[in-house]
């Protein structure tokens, strides 16, 4: 089973006594009690150094079951001490933070034994021993018969061939010593025990064989065994330590200090609260921001028009995207000016709206673009019927808006760019425009088409020339109840009823309104409300006055297109009813106006922010890739200078900020690396009894790594968690301040990413610690105080 044979080493017992093992040649039986007397004097003398750490030994030849241990592996020693050998040790070695059947029950893990049998074996030896009433107890709990009872029980648990017994009863009183002995006697019955002890007397009383070392010879041997020749198979099961294991450990370490691991985990969190603050400024900041973009958006919206333009090729690439605007500069190195006409390149350009490019344009995703607005000149023809009298009235048209285009280019006033028309809602499940984005302060919201609504400012205030227009009285009196307007009924008047066609085959308005207000054909229209931009809105983009919906446009043209005046106008190239030529472009717009062109004369796209807005600008030029130059459609990007000055500023600010905060975390790296290193030389003698029970070198590591896993865990929860509660004050702060409500806001992923980044960061900065602890020697660990 066992042999030592020609061992010449010299070998330090403790720190006090040298022994010199020359020339031993001895084996044993596989069940005696054989007792190993010592050389007498006051030095330590382990079990441990003699049979469990003869894996330090780099000369002589020992065997076990057949194979020479000059051919063990360091994982084959730790598979032996496991699965072969236990050790009772004269100051017990149980680890303090462990319940006694935790302590039992460690060997067994090792061996990838289940929980349930583990249990059950440990309660079994544990009743043995007669510890049955203390199965919960801590080590300290204990009497000292009573821990050497839990040492003999976790020596036994995993049923070893060898039982090695260093000085069992040095520490006990003699009745206590007497049980302990009795019950080793009784252990030897089915298994090889030995004993080192300086006790000649108890070596005589219990043991069955005694070998007597001096000074590193034997000197005698009660009864010595001469070995048989037999095979004898090697064969012994690899130890194994799961992380679960090595948490449980680390975690029952840990609640014995719970004040130092709090101040420990506090100071660790201290780089996550500030970056968790910071991550919250900067989510809460991004919000205001997002809603400035949704207003920015609503006044600089993306704008094409049919305008004609003069352009050169460098700028219709750049403005149709054809060039990545990362890449339109260049930059020449070069001592010379050089000279060029930028007319010779130069075109006029214009815009075609074809029924491809409106499709394709319909079929913008609503998830990027809330709303599509479009400017149409054609001019609705309406009278009022007032006193008894009907009278012409009018309201903002195309016409207005085609006299906002040249301010609306050069980015002048967009808030005389509003529309008279509200926009298309593309995301249907937003609701309505008109209800999502304006209050109703009097009447009822647009039931159809044919209803319209007036549009008043935040102070109920409008241009006193619309109501004018529309026939109201605003020369004696300063303001108009909302009873008296909302009601009101207007007709629109359709071409063939409203123009009359002369003797010389022009078209002049006719004036007698009565019977174009009593025509079947008119449309009755109604003012159904008074609205206002509601103080939720971010895209309040009507003009003042009355608005309509884009239907009701569409509505006019459809019947417009099929009247006499459109018919006869485009069959002529001069104006019908002027008789003055004009040009193709001034033929389209007139025609637009009088309603015999449905192609918008310009198209407003609102995206949600500026990045859609970067998304619909790549939808545009989508269209345009490939297409030759007169079919491209330029667009007029208003919101792109402000999106290339602002679009980064919020994440720089916040990475410059990270930034320092992250110094706090590497801080934290090295106290957790200090940290982890104290426990290791706190943890020593728990070192060496993992080791003696068969841990490997990454066990070891594993139990350090998991003790730094909690702590990351703890310190990344509780930074996220104070950083949470720091958020409630500097909200206030902020509201007081800037008006601004619950702006800091960490979202759960931000906080879910800084527990990891904890945890990682400090089981990194532990990781060195805990390899430095696995290569502990065993021995020199067992000796540790």
């Amino acid at each position: 089973m066992l042999k030592l044979k020609n061992i010449r080493k010299t070998y330090k017992i403790g720190d006090i006594e040298t022994i010199a093992l020359d020339g031993i040649d001895i084996s044993f039986r596989e069940k005696e009690f054989v007792a190993i007397l010592g050389a007498s004097g006051s030095g330590k003398t382990t079990c441990l150094n003699i049979i469990g750490g003869l894996d330090r030994y780099d000369s002589g030849e020992m065997t076990i079951k057949g194979k020479e241990t000059k051919d063990f592996k360091e994982k084959d020693w730790d598979a032996y001490r496991n699965n072969s050998i236990g050790f009772i040790f004269q100051s017990y070695n149980l680890i303090t933070h462990l319940s006694i059947v935790a302590n039992v029950e460690l060997s067994l893990t090792l061996s990838g034994v289940s929980p349930a049998e583990k249990r059950k074996k440990a309660l079994n030896v544990l009743e043995k021993v007669g510890l049955k009433d203390h199965l919960h107890k801590k080590p300290n709990q204990l009497s000292g018969g009573q821990m050497q009872r839990v040492a003999i029980a976790r020596a036994l648990v995993n049923d070893p061939e060898i039982l090695l017994c260093d000085e069992p009863t040095g520490a006990l009183d003699t009745a206590t010593s007497i049980q302990i002995m009795e019950l080793i006697k009784e252990i030897a019955k089915d298994r090889l025990v030995i004993m080192v002890t300086h006790n000649p007397e108890i070596a005589n009383e219990y043991a069955d064989r005694i070998v007597q070392f001096k000074d590193g010879n034997i000197i005698s041997d009660t009864n010595p065994y001469v070995e048989e020749s037999k095979t004898d198979g090697f064969n012994l099961k690899k130890t194994s330590m799961s992380f679960f294991t090595a948490l449980n450990l680390s975690f029952n370490n840990i609640m014995t200090k719970k004040g130092r691991t709090f101040l420990t985990a506090f100071a660790s969190s201290i780089g996550i609260i500030g970056i968790a603050i910071i991550l919250s400024l900067s989510t809460g900041f991004q919000v205001q921001i997002d809603k400035f973009q949704g207003d920015a958006m609503a006044e600089f919206p993306i704008i094409m028009s049919q305008t004609s333009t003069q352009m050169t090729e460098e700028n219709l690439n750049e403005v149709s995207g054809q060039i990545p605007i990362g890449n339109k500069k260049e930059y020449v190195s070069s001592d010379e000016i050089f000279l060029y006409d930028p007319n010779e390149n130069s075109f006029v350009h214009k815009n075609i709206f074809t029924n491809d490019f409106m499709d394709y344009l319909n079929k913008i995703d609503p998830n990027i673009c809330s709303s599509i607005g479009y400017t149409r000149l054609v001019n609705m023809n309406l009278v009022r019927k007032l006193d008894d009298k009907v009278i012409p009235v009018s309201i903002s048209s195309g016409m207005a808006s085609m006299a906002t285009e040249s301010r609306m280019s050069n980015m002048s006033s967009m808030q005389n760019a509003g529309l008279s028309s509200y926009p298309i809602q593309l995301n249907k499940t937003e609701g309505n425009y008109l209800e999502k984005n304006y209050e109703l302060i009097y009447g009822n919201y647009p039931q159809n088409e044919r209803d319209l609504v007036l549009v008043v400012d935040t102070k109920n205030r409008i241009n006193f020339q619309t109501l004018k227009n529309l026939g109201f009285d605003t020369l004696d009196t300063q303001n108009i109840k909302f009873k008296d307007i909302v009601g009101v009924e207007f007709k629109a008047i359709l071409n063939n009823d409203y123009y009359m066609k002369t003797e010389f085959g022009t078209y002049l308005p006719d004036t007698d309104y009565e019977k174009m207000y009593n025509s079947e054909d008119s449309i009755t229209l109604r003012i159904a409300g008074i609205v206002r931009q509601s103080p939720e809105s971010n895209l309040g983009i009507l003009s003042a006055g009355i608005a309509y919906s884009d239907e009701l446009s569409q509505f006019i043209i459809d019947k417009a297109v099929e009247s006499d005046i459109v018919k006869d106008q485009k069959q002529v190239d001069y104006n019908i009813m002027t008789k003055k030529e004009f040009s193709s472009d001034e033929k389209d717009s007139f025609l637009s106006v009088l309603g015999g062109n449905a192609t918008p004369f310009m198209v407003m796209v609102y995206p949600y922010s500026f990045e859609d807005k970067d998304a619909v600008a790549a939808y545009l030029d989508n269209y345009n890739a490939g297409k030759p130059k007169e079919d491209v459609i330029v667009y007029t990007d208003l919101a792109k200078t402000i999106s290339n000055m602002t679009g980064g500023i919020m994440n720089g600010i916040t990475l410059v900020l990270i930034a320092f905060a992250a110094v706090s975390l590497i801080v934290s790296l090295i106290m957790i690396c200090i940290i982890t290193y104290t426990s290791v030389l706190e943890r020593t003698k728990e070192i060496g009894i993992l080791k003696s029970l068969g841990a490997r070198k990454k066990d070891i590591t594993r139990v350090f790594d998991a003790e730094t896993c909690i702590l990351g865990i703890f310190s990344g929860v509780l930074g996220v968690t104070i950083a949470m509660l720091c958020t409630i004050p500097i909200n206030q702060v902020i509201l007081k301040a800037a008006d601004l409500k619950d702006v800091a806001q960490l979202k759960i992923s931000y906080a879910i990413i800084l527990v990891i980044v904890s945890t990682v960061l400090t089981m990194l900065g532990g990781h060195i610690p805990a390899r430095m602890a696995s290569k502990k020697d065993a021995v020199e660990a067992l000796r540790s105080e």
